[in-house]
This record gives structure tokens, C-alpha cells and sequence, in this order.
């Protein structure tokens, strides 16, 4: 009965934290984003230590290279967005007609099941189809309702990676000694720091496997004649930080862009492109570099994305796989110290 009460109360406290962190979305999820890039720039953190800079000049030099690098990267995708939202229309278009081939295949069918409709209750009230909407563009309102929790959530991600990063052996030492006993206190904050290690090591080589994947796409889309080819590249690269899903996302929005720049069956070529090198990437490139050490199980992986995404969007989706990453590796070394 005991068991059972403290299993219950496991269960409710869980529930209660997922409400909460919900509840407190536009302010949890950037401040997880930034502990996750902060734990990513340790072996910079590292360097910093080492020619003897100053804390706060060293968090405010990775803090810099952070947003100018997601700066860039935010850069370098708006014109390619823009020129998608253009193109839409003939895309929709296009698409329509690929819908209509497709129905054709089985028009035959569908025109004698009319047929027998009409015989046995005519229909009087039959119309065609219903004219296409315009599709609606966010307005400059829209934008100015949006703006103040948009910076709020900038805000709240550039203090807490810098003090982070200005802190973040102080953080690591505060938990040694709320979490452990006075013997134990040095291992955990050890073991914080080698999870900081491991993490980092395993996203610096998923960011040159992404890297790899991103340069084959730009030469293989502009080998097809896709407009943006490098554009295109630099997505991928970013997208494949989130597994399965961003993949996926790019593929369709490739299917999107084949319509709008080419016509017929070679319109799926770009799309076909990328998910064969994703193939490629995924079963071969990441598994040889990455290693048994740092594999985790695939059902996992894909709930935590699961559950970061339902939770907090894409901003869920990146931090997901880094956080069970960390928690596991934290794990795994405590057990073997335990044993």
C-alpha cells in the first residue's frame, strides 16, 4: 500500500510539472534552448578558461558568436521563405492538377457510381465545386501583436545562456551539494561535467554530419536546377538537428518547391533527392561516426521528440533528444560509479 501511495504520488507530480512547464511555455522554452547551446559550448567555455579570460568576457565573446551565428542562419532563410510565400499560388495551382491527375485514374469508377446515384434520387441541389480562396497573409497588426512576447522570449534566451555560461561551474557545484552527501559531491560534479563533455562531443559531430548532409544537398538540387540550391542546403543542415520530423518537413516543403520551379513527374526529383541522401545519413554516416557509445534507443528518441514538440513546439523538438541525451549519460556514469 505504501508503494502504491508513493507511486501515485510520483505519477501526480509528474502531471502537475508537464502542466506546468506548459503553462509557462514562452518562458521555459527559451531558457532550455539556451542551457542546451550552453552545454553545447563547453569546449569553448573551455578555451576561454585556458588564455586566462576574464568569465564575463569569455560568456560575452560565446554568448556573441551564438546570435551572430543564428542570425546568419535566420538570414540566409528569410529570402528563400519569402520567394516560397510568392510562389504559392502557381504551387496551389499546380498542385490542383496533380490532384485532378490523380483522380482521373479512377474517374471511370466515380462516373458510374454518379450514374447509379442519379438514377435511383435525382439531385437537384447539385452544384460544382466551391471557387478557391485567396490564401490569407499575416497582416502588420498581426506582426505588432506578436512582437512583445516574441522579444520577451529573446530576451529571456540571451540572459539565461550568458549567465549560464558566466556561471555554470557554480551551478554544477551547487547541485553536487544539494543532490549528493559530502562524500559523494565531488563525483557528481564530475559526472556533470563529463555529461557536458559527452553532449557536446556527440552534437559536434552530429553538426559536421548535418554539415555533410546540407553541402550534398546544395550540389545535388543544383545539379537538378532547383532555384536556392544553397539556400536549400543551409536547411537541411539546420533541420536535421531535429530527427524524423525535420527531415520529414523539409522533403514537403522540397515537394513544394519541385511544383513551383518545374512541371511533370521531374517536379518530385528535388524532394526524391534529399530523402535518399537523408537515407543515406541516417543509416550510415551518423551510426560510423557517432559509435554504439552514444547510441540511444530509437522509441525513445522519437516519444521525447514526440513530447517536446506537443509541449513546446519546435523549439521542443531541438532541445528534446539533447536533454535525454544529457539525463542518460548523467545516469549511465553514476550507475557504473554505484556498481
Amino acid at each position: 500500500m505504501e508503494r502504491l501511495s508513493q507511486i501515485s504520488l510520483v505519477v501526480l507530480a509528474g502531471i502537475a510539472s508537464i502542466a506546468a512547464l506548459d503553462l509557462v511555455s514562452e518562458l521555459a522554452a527559451p531558457m532550455a534552448l539556451a542551457l542546451v547551446i550552453g552545454v553545447v559550448l563547453s569546449p569553448l567555455s573551455l578555451i576561454w578558461e585556458r588564455l586566462r579570460v576574464p568569465p564575463a568576457l569569455g560568456a560575452f565573446a560565446s554568448l556573441l558568436l551564438s546570435l551572430v551565428v543564428l542570425g546568419g542562419l535566420l538570414l540566409l532563410v528569410q529570402p528563400l521563405a519569402a520567394q516560397l510565400l510568392e510562389q504559392a499560388p502557381k504551387v496551389w495551382a499546380d498542385l490542383q492538377g496533380m490532384i485532378l491527375a490523380f483522380k482521373g485514374l479512377a474517374q471511370g469508377l466515380a462516373e458510374a457510381s454518379r450514374d447509379v446515384s442519379a438514377a435511383m434520387v435525382p439531385d437537384a441541389n447539385a452544384e460544382g465545386p466551391a471557387p478557391s480562396q485567396p490564401m490569407s497573409m499575416p497582416g502588420i497588426t498581426d506582426a505588432l501583436m506578436i512582437a512583445p512576447s516574441l522579444a520577451g522570449q529573446i530576451l529571456t534566451f540571451v540572459g539565461t545562456l550568458f549567465f549560464f555560461l558566466l556561471t555554470r561551474d557554480d551551478i554544477y557545484a551547487w547541485a553536487a551539494r544539494r543532490l549528493a552527501g559530502p562524500a559523494d559531491r565531488g563525483l557528481l560534479a564530475n559526472r556533470l561535467r563529463e555529461a557536458e563533455r559527452s553532449v557536446s562531443r556527440y552534437f559536434l559531430t552530429i553538426t559536421l554530419v548535418n554539415a555533410g548532409l546540407g553541402l550534398a544537398t546544395a550540389i545535388a538540387l543544383q545539379a537538378l536546377g532547383l532555384p536556392g540550391a544553397i539556400l536549400w542546403g543551409v536547411i537541411a543542415f539546420v533541420v536535421n538537428f531535429i530527427v524524423y520530423l525535420g527531415p520529414l518537413m523539409l522533403s514537403l516543403a522540397l515537394l513544394f518547391a519541385g511544383v513551383a520551379a518545374f512541371d511533370g513527374a521531374y517536379a518530385l526529383l528535388p524532394s526524391i533527392a534529399f530523402t535518399l541522401l537523408n537515407f543515406v545519413e541516417g543509416q550510415f554516416a551518423t551510426p560510423t561516426l557517432v559509435g554504439k557509445r552514444m547510441e540511444m534507443n530509437a522509441l525513445l528518441v522519437f516519444v521525447a521528440l514526440l513530447f517536446g514538440i506537443w509541449l513546446w513546439g519546435p523549439i521542443g523538438g531541438i532541445v528534446a533528444i539533447p536533454l535525454i541525451l544529457w539525463t542518460t549519460v548523467l545516469k549511465n556514469g553514476l550507475s557504473l560509479n554505484q556498481s
